[in-house]
């Protein structure tokens, strides 16, 4: 399933992170796996610029995964959010060959894509 939120942001500004593009699209080995809800404020103030990121950066839509979200009444419900102890939305996971390298979680400091760009540089 699409997810609105992940939607590419088409005002975003590429030129303001030429640094974070080029690390995306020199990272082509990764998955990226987004729990997210469209009705969710946060996934709606942050994923469409990391989708704008990922767009800029060519990154082939087989390599990113969304998770839709919904609200359950002992917390977050949907496809993989047990499996990966999913609690807060937006969460990004990353992998490589499987194996999850690090993930954004919702209140993280910087913008997604930012965040997963200084972290691939560390993998």
């Amino acid at each position: 399933m699409q997810l609105e939120t992940m939607s590419p942001n088409p005002v975003w500004t590429a030129d303001a992170y030429e640094e974070t593009i080029a690390t995306l699209r020199d990272h082509d080995d990764v998955v990226y796996k987004v729990w997210a809800g469209d009705w969710c404020k946060d996934c709606r103030k942050q994923l469409p610029d990391f989708a704008a990121a990922l767009d800029a950066a060519d990154v082939p839509v087989d390599r990113i995964e969304q998770f839709p979200v919904e609200r359950g009444e002992d917390g977050k419900v949907g496809p993989g959010v047990e499996e990966y102890g999913i609690e807060l939305i937006p969460t990004v996971v990353v992998e490589r060959d499987g194996e999850e390298l690090f993930r954004y979680v919702e209140d993280a400091t910087v913008p997604p894509a930012v965040f997963v760009a200084q972290h691939l540089d560390e993998h």
